[in-house]
């Protein structure tokens, strides 16, 4: 069992929201759909709970209420391993969101992803500090990440 389990709050839309994420990535999956009865709070048969998987990882989508937004103070990070990837995911979930700085967007309900290439952390890690500062200043400027646009910065002399 996964020790510590991301729970996040929504209006309304746990359900929509847990539907949506896990056809987005592989190996993802509803695992289980909490429902009111007769007794309420909710309209008989709405979702107060959904507990779904996204590539592994579990999480809790609850449906508590209008009192509590996301923020970008928490997001969840995308190690992407191509382009493709990238672009899929980040056209996928911003869309009806809003798209950030430096892979950085919010999806329909408002919650933030990083949508990163594995390629950017290896850039910005490399062992030339040159190469190092001019990948990070390409990825400044960028909204989505393009890995061809980091290589080719990273590597200008």
């Amino acid at each position: 069992m996964q020790k510590i389990i991301p729970f996040l709050w929504f209006d309304g839309k746990a359900e929509e929201a847990a539907n949506f994420y896990t056809s987005l990535f592989t190996n993802s999956k509803i695992v289980n759909v909490a429902r009111y009865g007769e007794a309420g709070p909710g309209a008989k048969g709405t979702a107060i709970s959904v507990t779904f998987e996204l590539a592994g990882q579990r999480f809790i989508a609850l449906n508590g209420g209008p009192q509590f937004k996301f923020s970008e103070a928490t997001s969840f990070l995308i190690n992407c391993e191509t382009q493709p990837e990238v672009d899929d995911l980040w056209e996928k979930l911003s869309l009806g969101g809003e798209k950030g700085r430096c892979g950085w967007l919010k999806d329909k309900y408002g919650l933030s992803w990083q949508v990163i290439p594995t390629a950017l952390g290896d850039l910005l890690q490399d062992k030339d500090a040159k190469k190092s500062h001019r990948a990070m200043q390409a990825m400044l400027q960028m909204d989505k990440i393009d890995i061809a646009r980091l290589r080719q910065a990273a590597n200008q002399e």
